[in-house]
């Protein structure tokens, strides 16, 4: 199986903490952040992966290398200065032809104590777009999901009311996408994040949802550093 890791974000929430490093070296008990992210998808029977980086990309892929001290095949996407967003980045990827027909997308920032194999299998192997979602009721973050019966029936980050919605449930931060849905629904070189993309599929009823309740762990801000610091300390 095959993940796309976006790691190309500026990082400014976590300045104060990370100086100029990219978020996926910052120093975790340390050890480099996406450190802990590779030895985690190695775990899961992921042998690929594509990072998507731009902000001191040259940096990560110094650090990680071709993913063999992980047990992976590494591979990389650096967009430099021209960051295309999430969604973007995605269609350049699979423009360089490093796409799989279907493949996981995980967020540069985010650590997920959950099994990927049970996502894949509801997915189809990788037949269908699924997002892992979980229970929040605004705990964590903003609530942005109604799901109901195994279908995401709507994602949408931009709510204004999203208890008037009927949201519960919020995006856990892992998917599996296809490539044509990528190439289908983003232009070459378009500007764009993935979250109009999941939108649009859920209305369509394209998106099939996975329910998990391990939270999830983010290093993208100075409290959820220390959460992650405090989870690691506690294994």
């Amino acid at each position: 199986m095959q993940c796309v890791i976006l790691a190309g974000g500026l990082g400014t929430r976590i300045r104060d903490r990370s100086g100029y490093l990219p978020k996926a070296l910052i120093p975790v008990l340390g050890k480099p952040f996406v450190f802990y992210q590779l030895e985690w998808l190695a775990r899961q029977n992921i042998d690929r992966v594509v990072m998507s980086v731009g902000y001191r990309g040259d940096m990560i892929a110094k650090a990680v290398g071709d993913g063999s001290q992980f047990g992976l095949r590494i591979r990389y996407a650096d967009e430099g200065d021209q960051l295309r967003g999430t969604g973007g980045a995605l269609r350049y990827i699979a423009d360089l032809a490093l796409l799989d027909p279907s493949f996981f997308i995980l967020y540069g920032d985010s650590y997920l104590p959950i099994e990927l194999a049970p996502i894949w299998e509801v997915s189809g192997r990788g037949c269908f777009c699924t997002m892992a979602v979980m229970r929040n009721q605004d705990r964590w973050d903003r609530s942005n999901v109604v799901f109901k019966d195994g279908k995401v029936l709507l994602y949408d980050k931009s709510a204004r009311d999203p208890a008037g919605a009927g949201m519960q449930y919020i995006d856990y931060g892992v998917s599996v996408l296809t490539r044509d849905v990528i190439m289908d629904m983003i232009a070459p070189g378009e500007i764009t994040d993935l979250a109009p993309l999941l939108k649009q599929l859920s209305i369509e009823g394209r998106l099939i949802g996975y329910e998990v309740s391990e939270r999830f762990y983010e290093i993208g801000s100075p409290q959820g550093l220390d959460d992650f610091e405090a989870y690691l300390s506690r294994r």
